[in-house]
Parts: structure tokens; C-alpha cells; sequence
């Protein structure tokens, strides 16, 4: 008999679901670096679970897990070919995490905007790899399991990830040094102040706006200190003029929220190491502002 029949049946699916449903969001958000589409994904495996022959299912959380995490991978190849044909650079969507500080997972990882940012130069399946076994601490074979390979090769998987991002970010600041540092580089952005933003960035930071063809946003990451801070002083005038400043999280991280009457104007969320501003990400494109501003209040 399909358990779909079953009033009974359905409604300790919905209650199995609901339970597991934290952890699916977790997963599929840090597989695209898009609340949106992570949120179409667990609609989808819901569907699934709905429709499934759930009699010879013994375990609801890793069966769900499975399928969202599959599902994502799928969604992933569809997901860049829109992303080659984005307007500008792309950033991962912003996502409050005062609600839930770890978005579902064992641990807080693969969830700060860089590494979410640099995990798309991870194929799909090392990308999965990583992210089960890192934020969510699952066994090696059950890894294997999931993405329908051997366990050896699920533990390269995860190595090639590690040692990628590893040579790619440095060691990230705590969340009280961050926010020091995000605050001294604000005072210098508003003021036009070359020195400080010149001590505070490192010799090869990245600045990345992300307008999704917005006016005013650059089209193309700008590199290193010099530029960046010439980029940053050029429009001090224009930008900060009339805004309010917020201070927010965004993926575990402060952050700065600025609008210009009432309306979100910008997200500004930074990388930060020992050595200084890293990387500066700027959220602009209003479909992801919009999105992030009203979870504020929801």
C-alpha cells in the first residue's frame, strides 16, 4: 500500500519532515550559496518524502538528507549557467542567522560569505562532500552513501576541499575582532580617508559589488590596495551622503546594512584575518536585499 493513502501515515511524514527540515535548508543553502533556491530545493524533497513508499524507510533524516542533498547537486548545473550570464559579480545570498546561528548543521562551517563565495570553484560533489562532512560532522561512509561513491574516494573528496579553500583564505578573526576592524574601515570609507583604509586593507584585497546590473554597482571586482582604496574614495561622497547605517549578521558575521530613506541600499559584509580586510563584499543587487531585509523582521 502506498503510505501516501495513510492520513496517519502522512501526517508523521509531516512531523518527520518538520523535524529534519532545519538540516535540509542547512545543506542546500550551502550547496548553492542561495537561500531562494535552497528553500525550492526543500519544497522539492518534500514532495518526494510525500509521494515516497515510506514502509521500508527506517530512517526519515538520513533518507531526506539524501534526496536534498542529490537534488542540489542536480540544481547546481543549471544554477551556474544562469551565473555565467549574471550582470557583474556574483555573491552568495546573505542570510540572518540570529535566528539560528548555525542554519541547521552540527557545526557553524561553510557558512561565512567567503567561504560560500570560494566553494564555487569546488565541483558539485566536492562541494557536497565538504559540506556534510564539515557542518554536519556525517560519517565518512555515509558521505559515500549519499553522493553513490566509495568511501576512499568520499575522503579525497573532502581533502581536495579542505586544502582548495585552505590555500585560498587565510585564518579568519573572531567575531569581536571582525567587527573592530569593519568599524575602523567604515569611519575611513565615509570620511575619504586614504591612510586609514590603506592600514586596514591588505596588499592584495578584493572588492566584489554585486548589483545584478543595478546602476552604480561595479561591473568587475576590483584588486588590490591601491585601486581599492582610490575605488572606495572616488565615491565616498556620492554613496555615503544621506544614509543610515545598520548593524546586522549576515551568515554568523557582523555586518553593515546602509539605506537611503527607508530603503536598503547595500550589505556590506567583509573577510577579515589577521593581516586586515580580505575581501569586501558588497551586496546590492535589491532582489537578495529585499530578501534579507524582510527575514529582519519575520
Amino acid at each position: 500500500m502506498h503510505n501516501g493513502d495513510d492520513g496517519d501515515s502522512l501526517e508523521r511524514a509531516a512531523r518527520e519532515f518538520t523535524k529534519a527540515r532545519p538540516q535540509l535548508f542547512g545543506i542546500a543553502y550551502r550547496l548553492l550559496g542561495s537561500a531562494v533556491e535552497a528553500e525550492d530545493i526543500v519544497q522539492e524533497a518534500w514532495l518526494r518524502w510525500q509521494n515516497a513508499d515510506r514502509s521500508g524507510i527506517r530512517e526519515p533524516a538520513a533518507f531526506l538528507a539524501t534526496v536534498t542533498t542529490r537534488l542540489a547537486i542536480n540544481f547546481t548545473q543549471s544554477a551556474r549557467v544562469r551565473r555565467e550570464t549574471y550582470i557583474g559579480p556574483w555573491l552568495p545570498e546573505p542570510l540572518n542567522t540570529t535566528a539560528d546561528p548555525q542554519v541547521g548543521a552540527e557545526r557553524a562551517e561553510a557558512l561565512d560569505m567567503a567561504v560560500l563565495l570560494l566553494m564555487e570553484k569546488l565541483n558539485p560533489v566536492e562541494r557536497a562532500a565538504y559540506v556534510l562532512r564539515e557542518a554536519f560532522d556525517y560519517a565518512y561512509s555515509e558521505i559515500a552513501d549519499i553522493l553513490e561513491t566509495s568511501e576512499p574516494n568520499t575522503r579525497q573528496l573532502v581533502s581536495r576541499a579542505r586544502k582548495h579553500l585552505s590555500s585560498e583564505r587565510r585564518e579568519p578573526v573572531s567575531s569581536d575582532a571582525h567587527r573592530r576592524l569593519l568599524e575602523v574601515f567604515l569611519a575611513a570609507a565615509q570620511d575619504g580617508d586614504l591612510k586609514v583604509l590603506e592600514e586596514v586593507l591588505t596588499t592584495d584585497v578584493v572588492s566584489y559589488a554585486d548589483g545584478g546590473g543595478v546602476r552604480g554597482a561595479s561591473k568587475i571586482p576590483v584588486f588590490g590596495r591601491e585601486h581599492v582604496s582610490k575605488y572606495l574614495i572616488a565615491f565616498a561622497s556620492r554613496f555615503w551622503a544621506e544614509t543610515h547605517v545598520s548593524w546586522v549578521e549576515v551568515n554568523g558575521r557582523p555586518a553593515v546594512l546602509v539605506s537611503t530613506d527607508g530603503q536598503p541600499v547595500a550589505l556590506l559584509c567583509v573577510d577579515v584575518s589577521a593581516r586586515g580586510i580580505e575581501r569586501l563584499m558588497w551586496v546590492m543587487n535589491p532582489d537578495k536585499l529585499n530578501h534579507y531585509v524582510a527575514s529582519l523582521t519575520a
